[in-house]
């Protein structure tokens, strides 16, 4: 027995609208739930924390034993402190930066170059905050060391 054209066309007409309709009852269903808007308002606050977070802390710190990841990072903090003191957003700027220079094996020459090239003000804010956010990548690194150790 051979399918025509029209039959098969019917079918899936048949089989997308009753996917379709699939698709919106378990919707209706999914908002129906009390919890509902509590777990999207969760879910989202959540993502709005892990987003900012992100955003300062530059991602997951590389491991300090692969020279090319660590070059990488800080290659992505400079770019990353650069394009946010561009769109003026200093705080989030200088805090890339500060990362930059805190995982630098030249940080001397590397603030030299900063120096000459940012605003006096910025500069200062980013020796005022360097040694805290020094402070938080080791202790970062530290923690990451920890895990791995505690995992083997």
């Amino acid at each position: 027995m051979e399918l025509s054209r029209t039959t098969l066309g019917f079918a899936a007409g048949i089989a997308g609208t009753l996917f379709l309709g699939y698709c919106v009852y378990f919707d209706q269903q999914r908002r129906k739930d009390p919890l509902y808007k509590k777990k999207l308002k969760e879910r989202r606050q959540n993502a709005r924390q892990n987003s900012s977070r992100s955003r300062t802390m530059g991602g997951p710190l590389p491991d300090t034993n692969d020279h090319e990841a660590m070059q990488r990072f800080f290659l992505q903090q400079i770019q990353l402190g650069e394009e946010l003191l561009a769109a003026g957003d200093l705080e989030a700027g200088v805090e890339h930066l500060g990362q930059a220079v805190a995982v630098c094996g030249q940080t001397q020459q590397l603030l030299s170059v900063l120096q000459q090239t940012m605003p006096p003000h910025i500069f200062h804010l980013l020796l005022k905050k360097l040694p805290e956010i020094s402070d938080r990548l080791r202790s970062s690194m530290r923690g990451a060391t920890l895990q791995e150790e505690d995992v083997e």
